[in-house]
């Protein structure tokens, strides 16, 4: 105490020793916690199988600003995969890539490896994450590739703990699942577009399209944000679908709506409204006080046709870092930039936490990581029959978390050096 208090020292030099007994004290007390608060910690968690691979690591990912951990490659990973299909209960079925029948596992061992930074992002440590969410509560916001994202997650966190269902709602779209030593919850909340939608009537072809109401934030999810900690939103496949576009109650013009007198609109103006939408739905609510995660566009590989025109994704390895995205999916990931850095300059304005998950380059890099034809049976009648939009379990979209770690300990370490100088103020 004598030496923080001598008045020889600079008030810079003050603030690093400050500064640096909490960070101290921010990693030690994480790992003694569960000790003290529960003395059964280690009997509550012999029901995993793979315990063993559990790692408690020193840092997360490299906080100077040169270090950019969404721009980088993927290398190899020996030591992957971190569980296995006859591990984890919670990965669907059509993700399911190795009950299948795919004969080749190389696609499971690779990590991101990022350019600029003193660190390489760390793979997924799930007692870190646990320990960092104590206590909170996530959303994942979207469509079938967000449920599949969170699935990852109930994947990897079961080296640790298995979740226990604590739904209120029946349905499979809106679920809460509670890692009950940690007190934390998670909840995937189904909105294929985000903003307030109808879809077409089964079998009815006069109006075989959905209807988006692109002024209008989708309510069931809005009105549940107030409840969480983190909101991870996403949104893009169901958007090259055939739509009727609405604003103020009345239709403006469609996408491949073949509907007379209507004008045809580009996907990419829906796509648009409907993330200005979203985040203005975040920024207006009076309950939400959490932090708003973007996770952007997780691209398909289709080739050699379209979904419906036979095309596949047959590739055993990632493409190199040099290679370029298609039109498609670089605009609608410079929509979802531009939306969100939009949405960002009023949430600062307002005290509200925006962050932005800039997945997409990653996951172009891997199409190498779908199912393919080896999410169903041979025979299966299924509408998608070469699957390559949704990630095999485990998979690349397992490196999702990693990133997602990397963005909540930042967010964490911001907020521990803001109560420092606020202290030293």
């Amino acid at each position: 105490m004598e030496l923080l208090h001598s008045a020889a020292i600079p008030s810079k030099q003050k603030l690093l020793i400050v500064v640096t007994i909490s960070i101290s004290l921010f990693t030690i007390i994480p790992l003694l916690y569960p000790f003290v608060e529960d003395p059964n910690f280690f009997f509550k968690q012999q029901h995993p199988s793979q315990t063993s691979i559990v790692k408690l690591q020193d840092s997360v990912a490299a906080t100077h600003k040169s270090c950019d951990i969404f721009s980088g490659e993927w290398v190899p990973n020996p030591e992957a995969p971190y569980y296995t299909n006859t591990t984890c209960w919670a990965i669907h079925e059509h993700q399911n890539c190795m009950r299948f029948g795919r004969p080749d596992t190389d696609f499971i061992k690779w990590k991101w490896k990022p350019h600029g930074c003193e660190d390489d992002l760390p793979v997924f440590d799930p007692l870190r994450f646990l320990e960092t969410v104590r206590g909170k509560t996530m959303a994942f916001v979207g469509d079938s590739v967000s449920r599949n994202h969170m699935q990852s997650l109930i994947c990897l966190l079961s080296q640790v703990e298995y979740p226990v269902d604590a739904s209120v709602n029946t349905s499979d779209y809106f679920k809460r699942w509670t890692y009950e030593t940690y007190n934390f919850t998670i909840a995937p909340f189904w909105s294929t577009h985000l903003v307030k939608s109808t879809e077409p009537e089964p079998g009815k072809t006069e109006h075989s399209v959905f209807d988006l109401y692109l002024d209008e934030a989708d309510e069931r999810w809005t009105a549940e944000i107030g409840d969480f900690d983190y909101v991870i939103i996403s949104s893009g496949h169901w958007h090259y679908r055939p739509s009727v576009y609405y604003e103020n109650n009345t239709i403006i013009g469609c996408r491949y709506c073949q509907l007379p007198n209507i004008s045809d609109f580009s996907m990419f103006y829906g796509y648009r409204k409907a993330f200005r939408t979203a985040f203005k739905a975040i920024l207006d609510s009076e309950t939400f006080e959490g932090v708003m995660y973007l996770r952007t566009f997780a691209p398909s590989h289709f080739e050699g046709g379209l979904w419906n025109e036979g095309g596949n994704c047959l590739r055993k390895g990632p493409y190199q870092r040099n290679e370029t995205q298609d039109d498609v999916t670089m605009k609608l990931h410079k929509i979802q930039v531009e939306e969100f850095e939009r949405a960002e300059v009023e949430a600062k304005r307002k005290g509200k936490r925006f962050r932005l998950l800039d997945t997409t380059q990653a996951m172009w890099l891997r199409p190498d990581g779908h199912p393919s034809r080896y999410g169903h049976l041979p025979e299966a009648n299924v509408s998608l029959y070469n699957d390559c939009v949704h990630w095999c379990l485990p998979g690349p979209i397992d490196n999702l978390n990693d990133f997602l770690l990397a963005m909540i300990k930042r967010e964490e370490e911001k907020g521990l050096l803001a109560q420092v100088r606020k202290m030293m103020s």
